[in-house]
Order: structure tokens, then sequence, then C-alpha cells
């Protein structure tokens, strides 16, 4: 068996059984950046949703980021905009990473509208340090 079959296999089962590697604060999950970014690398399906405003989306964000623009998730237009991408989320049972600027306010209010609108806890994720965090250039791109 080839070490790339082997590590995609071994990646699927954290995420089917309990006890994944990623973390808990006992409210919000997350995920690392290194975490990430062997996901990508091994083509697991990952929904990432990026709520930096636009401006910082068009800098710098993730490749194959959903961008939503709805930092800082405080008003019915930024929770609107949100509501924009859960058709999309609706359509796979895939992990949802939220990736803000530093992974913390924006990223929870995220995760909490996201809850509410009936995505499972199990899929979500928040990006620990947000976009500021991630240091893989060659799965960064701008606009």
């Amino acid at each position: 068996m080839s070490m790339q079959r082997l590590l995609l296999i071994l990646l699927s089962a954290m995420l089917t059984f309990p006890g994944t590697p990623f973390a808990s604060d006992g409210k919000y999950n997350y995920i690392s950046a290194n975490d990430l970014e062997s996901r990508i690398t091994t083509n697991l399906p990952t929904n990432v949703v990026d709520i930096q405003v636009e401006e910082e989306f068009s800098r710098h964000h993730i490749k194959g980021a959903i961008p939503t623009y709805a930092f800082p998730v405080k008003s019915d237009t930024d929770r609107a905009r949100l509501d924009g991408v859960i058709a999309q989320l609706n359509t796979n049972a895939d992990p949802v990473v939220i990736v803000c600027p530093r992974g913390e306010g924006g990223a929870k209010r995220t995760y909490d509208h996201l809850l509410q609108q009936g995505v499972p806890a199990e899929r979500l994720l928040i990006l620990e340090k947000g976009q500021s965090g991630w240091a893989f250039s060659a799965l960064t791109e701008s606009k």
C-alpha cells in the first residue's frame, strides 16, 4: 500500500470516528493549518468558507476557498452573505472549515450561524489563527 493511500485512509478514519485530531474548546471545533494543508494536498473533500472582507480575500486566501465577505458577522447583512453558501454546503457532507482573519470572534459567529441554519456541529471547524496563521504559500492565491 502506498504511503499516500495509507495517509488518505488514516485521515478519512479520523473524520469518521470520535477522537479526531481536531481540537475543541467544548463549544467550537478547530483545525490546525497543518491539518488543513494535509487535507488539501491529499485531496480530501473539504469546504473552505472564507469570511474575510473582499479586500483581504483579494490580497490572500486559501486556494479553493468560497468567498463570503461576511466579516465581522455582526449584522443581518453579514449573516445573509453566509446564507448564500448554505445551499452549496448542503450538497455534500464534507467538513466545513471557517477561515477569518485571525480565527476568533468572526469565525465563532459564523460557526454559530451555520449551526443555527442546520449545518451539523460535527462538520464545522474553525481554522486556528485564521488566515494570519496560514503559512502555505503554495496553497495561497490572490485575485
